[in-house]
């Protein structure tokens, strides 16, 4: 698969094992963090960095952490970088590639299931700042990714989970096959089955490919993939980036922007029902709100960095693929987090 993303493509090659990806390349900067290390215990570069896994880690100290160990290695600016983990990891590396001599060649090989189907294609690079998810960042499509599968098998069920919940998001916006593969598969998809897994991620990054192709800087529709995002960040900040997985906030955000929908009278009940469905199927919390402070979690939300001209925008859905971006009263958006 290919993608035209921003000023050039992203290559994207599902392998069995890193054997010989690496041999042809020169002056290689692998990001491990101490996760992912040990999952390739043959890649031998003297030239690596190996960060504490975590949320709480994505911050500017990883990236200078990154960028210093380039500059003392003496790479230039054709060296590549390559980021080996999840999320955190691709985020991180991109950011520091992207600024490392004003841009070095970019390589990702996510590692959790969150981070191949969705985190590590479209170029978005970032870090958390004064306690605000993903504030600080760029625009730095990889040139490849490499999809490795096998490395799900050790993934922790909970992390294996989180990355569902953006899938579950790209079958809400656009395919509804995934949606029946979730329903139909579900024994599958826990089992981790190979072959499933593989269309399954497939068709996420297809969906996420057609957003970003068409709108590489988010300013129309790629915002669609903010679905539950807003919701989802706010709930991450105000629990500290600890307690709540990406993909556990992405999916409560999801089941919040179906209720502001209903109250704004452009969801329709139905599909509402039907989505929410999916989500608890696969057994996220859906209440978290409910033991959390409302007035939190609304501070939070005015942080959002997708604000247009001073206002908060909130993706929401009128049924499945139909999907419009709004401004949320204050006064509906408490009613909604008090439902």
């Amino acid at each position: 698969m290919e993608y035209s993303i921003g000023p050039g493509k992203t290559a994207v090659y599902f392998r069995g094992s890193l054997a010989d990806i690496f041999e042809s390349y020169q002056n290689v900067l692998f990001v491990f963090d101490e996760n992912t290390r040990k999952l390739f215990p043959d890649i031998s570069s003297s030239v690596s960095v190996v960060l504490t896994p975590g949320e709480n880690e994505k911050n500017w100290n990883s990236v200078n952490k990154i960028i210093e160990k380039a500059v003392k290695s003496g790479l230039a600016r054709d060296s590549l970088f390559v980021g080996v983990g999840g999320g955190v990891v691709c985020d991180l590396t991109g950011a520091a590639a992207s600024l490392y001599m004003r841009g070095s060649r970019l390589v990702l090989i996510p590692t959790t299931l969150l981070a191949m189907a969705d985190a590590a294609l479209g170029g978005k690079t970032g870090f958390d700042y004064q306690g605000y998810k993903n504030i600080v960042g760029t625009f730095y499509p990889a040139e490849t990714l490499y999809i490795l599968p096998e490395v799900l098998l050790s993934l922790p069920e909970r992390e294996y989970r989180s990355g569902l919940a953006e899938i579950i998001k790209h079958g809400f916006l656009k395919d509804r096959k995934i949606l029946n593969i979730l329903e139909r598969k579900k024994g599958l998809i826990l089992k981790r089955d190979a072959a499933v897994i593989k269309d399954l991620v497939t068709r996420s990054l297809e969906v996420k490919g057609w957003f970003v192709e068409q709108d590489f800087k988010e300013k129309n529709i790629r915002r669609y993939l903010n679905l539950g995002h807003t919701f989802g960040h706010a709930l991450e900040t105000v629990t500290g980036f600890s307690t709540v997985s990406h993909g556990e906030a992405v999916a409560w955000g999801m089941v919040m922007a179906l209720k502001t929908g209903i109250m704004l009278q452009e969801t329709d009940e139905s599909w509402a029902k039907e989505a929410e469905g999916f989500i608890k199927m696969y057994g996220y919390d859906t209440d978290y709100h409910k033991n959390i402070s409302i007035d939190e979690l609304l501070a939070a939300i005015q942080h959002d960095k997708k604000k247009k001209k001073g206002e908060v925008r909130f993706v929401l859905q009128r049924g499945q693929g139909d999907n419009f971006i709004t401004p949320v009263d204050h006064d509906i958006l408490r009613a909604a987090l008090s439902a």
